[in-house]
């Protein structure tokens, strides 16, 4: 995580600017009135797309033609604005940008973005040509916002859910890549006949961020997708299979990593069990010998070894 909080004060928003630079957007950045500048930036690389959480007190940014010549960032840009409301000037127009809003757009089109009392938002970057092989869009001409806050677009939700859970401070959610672009195809509104791929990746999405639930169901799953819990069965039996094999399999997939963790072997292998949503460590111990061929005792081992050998 990036702080300006430990900073010099007239030193944050050169600082700053470095930071988006190196890490998301080159912009140009600049205070509303004689605060300095507090913002902080989690950055997750995934594969080929990136993700940020940022956090910051008031503040101009701008991306002009000179920036975007000196730092193409080649990509399609969505802000999820979380707090705050939100100017977003562009050759297109002026948008405001409500929470619970988000805006798409081309990064390397001129821009500028205000936010008079701070924001929170989450990034997604995309590469420009990654984005067009999965949606068929070659060219984000225009910017375009679309509520995702629950009850709007069930996949602009899901989305914004997904990019969440894995750009946070403590217990990221761990995401597929091929799980956050089916779910941009699904929101440009390309492939409309087969929405299958996009209603599995928000199901995955959502199973993902409650496998602590023991009560976790077929409703429950198909609810939070918008589908009823017949198509959600066959979505899955697409890839060949059923939600009792799936939860069963990411559930044993969050356990062997934290199992694995150095930082958490002071967690017995039941406490691993049941924050991982089991309800019977006897169950957890077998299915994840069956699973993983080796039992949880000596991935524990490893790690606590692992973690000896750092400490000296």
């Amino acid at each position: 995580m990036f702080s300006t909080a430990d900073l010099p004060e007239d030193q944050r928003v050169e600082l700053w600017e470095g930071h988006n630079a190196d890490a998301l957007i080159g912009l140009r950045c600049r205070t509303l009135g004689a605060a300095a500048l507090d913002a902080t930036e989690i950055n997750v690389q995934l594969g080929r797309v990136h993700l940020a959480r940022v956090r910051g007190s008031s503040h101009v940014v701008e991306r002009d033609a000179e920036m975007v010549r000196r730092r193409p960032a080649e990509s399609v840009a969505l802000f999820f604005n979380l707090a705050g409301e939100a100017f977003f000037y562009h050759d297109d127009g002026l948008r405001t940008v409500q929470p619970g809003q988000l805006l798409m757009c081309d990064a390397d089109r001129p821009f500028m973005r205000g936010f008079s009392r701070g924001l929170e938002e989450l990034v997604l970057k995309i590469p420009r040509d990654v984005f067009a092989e999965a949606t068929g869009v070659d060219a984000v001409l225009r910017p375009l916002v679309v509520d995702f806050a629950a009850g709007s677009n069930s996949f602009a939700h899901t989305l914004a859910r997904t990019v969440g859970g894995a750009a946070r401070d403590e217990d990221p959610v761990p995401i597929q890549e091929e799980t956050l672009l089916e779910l941009v195809v699904a929101l440009t509104g390309r492939n409309r006949d087969d929405l299958r791929a996009a209603h599995r990746a928000a199901a995955y999405s959502y199973i993902e961020q409650h496998l602590r639930d023991r009560r976790l169901s077929a409703p429950q799953v198909a609810a939070a997708v918008g589908i009823s819990t017949r198509h959600l069965s066959r979505v899955l039996a697409d890839v060949g299979t059923t939600l009792p094999q799936l939860v069963r399999g990411l559930r044993l997939e969050r356990a062997r990593k934290l199992l694995e963790t150095p930082a958490v072997t002071s967690m017995t292998i039941a406490e691993v069990a049941y924050q991982c949503g089991f309800t019977s460590a006897a169950h957890f111990s077998s299915a994840f010998t069956a699973r993983f061929g080796e039992r949880a005792g000596e991935v524990r081992r490893r790690a606590v070894a692992a973690r000896a050998t750092a400490l000296r």
